[in-house]
């Protein structure tokens, strides 16, 4: 069946209805959401005169929660201009409206009994055909469709986003035994390619399966504390970055979730889940009780596991909660021996191991937490899925692990842990050290760990054909971990390059935060130099967390604290000569960026034939924040496009200046689509990927577009439009009253002047064309001329020290 989704029904505006709401606009999708009417008016609207009839009465419950989810930071909305997609209503007058939308989401309250009259009425309303899928967390699919009609069984399931629904990557697709096939693969691929998530499709069985074994790893924890004697910040230090999970680790991710929330998931699984051999696990221990009872429930309540208040002199002061007494403590700070040996270990399964041979508390409570999950996740298959990978799938893209724990498993060595897992002392309830009989079938057999990369494609154990096969759809991603050593072209200490087949190689950054110092450029150019001799195309992109955190800034300190000005002339103009060699080789290049891509990754990516960039991509011009401009052509490529936009019939030095704003003010764009309106990307000079999996692969096939459609090198450009001194006035005059407004800082202002004299040409006494090297040279040089500054200094060693700026 040939279907596609053009507009969506939201059925209930809460905090995961609006953001659903927002994300499918964000997709470009039309959205109509929907909520209750209330009972009885506000005292404000009584006082205007309006009733229970008056239509901004009935719309004030999906109106107040859009309005509030728009106001929320991070924000679920790729642009304020895509609001106007959403259109509001209520159940009572626009019911009716869903007979012309494709898909019906049911974001109501967890009851089922509310559910099944919401269904009554999109069953009069629907035209056939239509998807109706519920958002719910724990009440079980098939009782919510009983009672239905064939058609409303055969396009219904269960969609489970993870909140926020833009941010995290988990889709939970669970269908029942009347759910068509067409209709779960059409959900997977929309899922996948047009909602960038992670699809993970789950049996009907209780909590599904994120929070089946998301909730079960948090609750052992909770009981593991008891055990062990920690405390608080101890088990966030050592459940955090180091171990593969988010900075929240456990307890501050409960807080930022709510005790609640977690108790309730508990409570269900206690009840549902009876055969579950570790529901003992589900059975709270007594200080999470007392919390519960003093609803001590975490962010929404004030206080949880953590508490802010106001120390003697005013200041700001985070408390733990002390698990023996129960009252709040200063934090404590955590040593560990185990955490410091694993911090030079980047490769995140040589860590698992690093941490597990350790000797301290930090390493009992490793093992402690992840032999009984081992064994846990093990009898879960078949049991809430056929296939293991799953899991794993669902605890990276729900619960932010880098790690699922089958691969966890893998790096330890899975055959090596089972006696450890029979032999851990710190057994939890019901648990008895017994992993499932397909793991020692698998072992038995010859198989000796639960994945394997073939021909750069990831394979997983199938326990039912008892060998190894392909995840469904690897087959179509790039991964860089998986290519083997052989597909490696030329390395060196910060840049790997390989050959990705079709006559396409890739050129990937791995240094600290992904920054650009020498090792990098040189890189590159080796990149371009290979690309131009005996391959099609260029991508430039990697497999870090960031992109790049820009231009490693500790090399150009050194420099100009040493004052070497002429070697750091040289590291500016190679910077500058990379960034144009990327525009003008004699093959296409192709970057790839996402999440942090700043400073000189965004210049790379600003000079790039096309950008393949993910959605969630912070795009920006930082330097002003370390007492520079942008010298890698940052400032010359704002120049040369203010120019491109110039209209003989408007005022030109308005677009200079929104050009100026933005690097003047360092904006970071929050979405791909907001880098586009800053002007970090061109018009038919980009494309978004919304599934992060895809990027590499998406960059791949630009590449060959570009390549097959009979890919020109360019000319440099000598056509470029500045205004000189009738631009140098606006810039001036606009510095000098916002230092008098005291909006900026003596420094502020000598920057700003900079950057001005540059994007304006120079002392130019009308406008001018000039070229782009007459400006990467002013570039250059008011960079220099600034790390001559004792105060851009300040700035830099405070980047350096305290991780954020300085604005002295």
């Amino acid at each position: 069946m040939n279907r596609s989704i053009k507009k969506v029904a939201v059925l209930g505006s809460g905090v995961m209805g609006s953001r659903i709401a927002c994300h499918f606009a964000n997709i470009g999708v039309d959205v109509l959401l929907l909520d209750i009417v209330p009972r009885e008016l506000l005292p404000a609207e009584e006082a205007k005169g309006l009733t229970l009839q008056s239509d901004v009465v009935k719309n004030r419950i999906v109106n107040t929660s859009l309005e509030t989810a728009l106001k929320t930071n991070p924000s679920p909305i790729y642009s304020k201009s895509y609001v106007s997609r959403i259109a509001t209503g209520n159940f009572d007058d626009n019911m009716k409206d869903i007979g012309d939308c494709d898909w019906v989401i049911e974001v109501v309250v967890e009851r089922l009994d509310i559910k099944k009259t919401v269904f009554d009425q999109v069953e009069k309303h629907r035209r056939a055909g239509t998807l109706i899928t519920s958002n719910t967390s724990g009440i079980p699919i098939h009782l919510m469709a009983e009672g239905r009609s064939a058609d409303f069984k055969e396009h219904f399931c269960g969609t489970h986003f993870f909140n926020p629904p833009r941010y995290l990557e988990l889709f939970e697709l669970i269908p029942t035994a009347d759910t068509l096939v067409e209709v779960v693969d059409f959900l997977t691929y929309f899922g996948d390619k047009m909602l960038g998530k992670t699809v993970v499709l789950c049996k009907d069985t209780p909590a599904f399966i994120g929070n089946r074994i998301g909730v079960y790893s948090m609750l052992a924890l909770t009981h593991l504390v008891e055990k062990l004697g920690l405390t608080v910040e101890e088990v966030d230090k050592y459940t955090g970055p180091a171990m593969g999970h988010p900075k929240s680790a456990t307890f501050r991710t409960a807080d930022v979730v709510g005790l609640d929330t977690l108790v309730n998931v508990a409570n269900g699984l206690d009840q549902n889940a009876p055969d579950d051999e570790a529901k003992g696990v589900f059975q709270l221990p007594d200080y999470i009780s007392k919390m519960v009872e003093n609803k001590w429930l975490g962010e929404k309540s004030k206080q949880g596991f953590y508490k802010k208040e106001k120390d003697d002199q005013g200041n700001s002061v985070i408390l733990s909660l002390d698990l023996q007494s129960m009252t709040y403590k200063p934090q404590e700070k955590v040593k560990s021996s185990t955490l410091e040996a694993t911090k030079p270990v980047e490769d995140i399964r040589k860590r698992m191991k690093v941490y597990e041979q350790g000797t301290d508390k930090a390493a009992t409570l490793f093992r402690a937490m992840h032999y009984p999950l081992f064994e846990y996740v093990s009898h879960r298959v078949p049991e809430i899925t056929d296939d293991f990978y799953r899991i794993d799938d669902a605890m990276r893209a729900g619960f932010g692990w880098e790690l699922g724990p089958f691969e966890v498993w893998d790096a330890l060595g899975v055959r090596e842990t089972i006696d450890k897992i029979k032999n851990e002392e710190k057994r939890l309830p019901g648990q008895r050290g017994e992993v499932a009989v397909w793991v020692q079938e698998m072992l038995d057999a010859g198989f000796e760990s639960f994945y394997s990369i073939v021909d750069g494609v990831k394979n997983f154990y199938d326990s039912t054909s008892k060998q190894y096969k392909p995840i469904p759809g690897a087959a179509d991603l790039i991964v860089l971990d998986h290519l083997a050593d052989s597909k490696t072209v030329w390395k060196n200490s910060g840049v790997t390059i390989t050959d990705l087949g079709d006559g396409v190689i890739n050129c990937a950054f791995h240094t600290k935060m992904n920054t650009i110092g020498g090792e990098v450029i040189q890189g590159i150019n080796k990149a371009l130099d290979l690309a131009e001799q005996e391959y099609r195309g260029l991508v430039i992109t990697n497999d870090g967390k960031n992109f790049s955190a820009g231009a490693n800034i500790g090399m150009i300190f050194m420099m100009a604290v040493e004052q070497d000005y002429e070697e750091l002339d040289m590291a500016v103009s190679m910077f500058q000569n990379t960034a144009m060699r990327i525009r003008y080789s004699s093959i296409p290049v192709v970057v790839a960026p996402f999440q942090l891509t700043l400073g000189g990754g965004c210049e790379f990516s600003m000079h790039a034939d096309f950008v393949q960039l993910h959605a969630e991509t912070y795009m920006g011009l930082v330097e002003f924040g370390v007492g520079v401009i942008p010298g890698g052509g940052g400032s010359k490529e704002f120049a040369l496009r203010a120019s491109d936009e110039y209209k003989p019939d408007q005022i030109v030095q308005n677009t200079l200046k929104d050009r100026f704003l933005t690097i003047g003010q360092a904006k970071v764009s929050t979405s791909a689509v907001e880098a586009a309106e800053l002007g970090y990307l061109q018009p038919g000079k980009y494309a978004i990927t919304m599934n992060r999996k895809r990027l590499l692969a998406d960059a791949k096939a630009k590449v060959l577009e570009l390549a097959n459609a009979g890919y020109v090198q360019p000319a440099p450009r000598k056509d470029i439009k500045v205004l000189g001194n009738q631009g140098l006035g606006i810039v001036y005059v606009g510095a000098s009253s916002m230092r008098a407004g005291n909006y900026i800082s003596d420094h502020d202002k000598k920057i700003s002047e900079k950057l001005g004299w540059v994007m304006c040409g120079g002392n130019l006494s009308a406008p001018t064309e000039v070229s782009e090297q007459y400006l990467l040279d002013l570039e250059r040089k008011a960079f220099l001329e600034l790390c001559g500054e004792r105060k851009t200094l300040e700035r830099i060693q405070h980047m350096l020290t305290k991780g954020k700026a300085l604005r002295n």
